[in-house]
């Protein structure tokens, strides 16, 4: 099992920055892939972005490609999603997640959620 724990979220103004962080206990970190997710209210949970175990691959949501940067410390069992330039429709609900198959989480279906932090975009 992987538990998973974020935070970090909150309200921001268009156009601020937040870091969000998930702290993952549980079975080895570094064997995992790590991503983040989102789900606003009224649609679908959908991918952000994610990191592979050896931190070398990373892939980002056309959406936030540019503004969003995903990272982990393998020391620290953490991943990190620092957001910049955030818009109104970045408000969602942020979930952390982790799948030994780094296909698998890209492909929305990993093993492990955590429970979700709140970050609200005003304009």
């Amino acid at each position: 099992q992987v538990q998973l724990v974020e935070s970090g979220g909150g309200l921001v103004q268009a156009g601020g920055s937040l870091r969000l962080s998930c702290a993952a206990s549980g079975r080895t970190f570094s064997n995992y892939a790590m991503g983040w997710f989102r789900q606003a209210p009224g649609k679908e949970r959908e991918f952000v972005a994610a990191i592979s175990w050896s931190r070398f691959s990373t892939i980002y949501a056309d959406s936030v490609k540019g503004r969003f940067t995903i990272s982990r410390d393998n020391a620290k069992n953490m991943v990190y999603l620092q957001m910049n330039r955030l818009k109104p429709e970045d408000t969602a609900v942020y979930y952390c997640a982790a799948d030994s198959n780094y296909n698998w989480l890209v492909g929305g279906y990993p093993g492990y959620w955590g429970q979700g932090t709140d970050v609200t975009v005003s304009s």
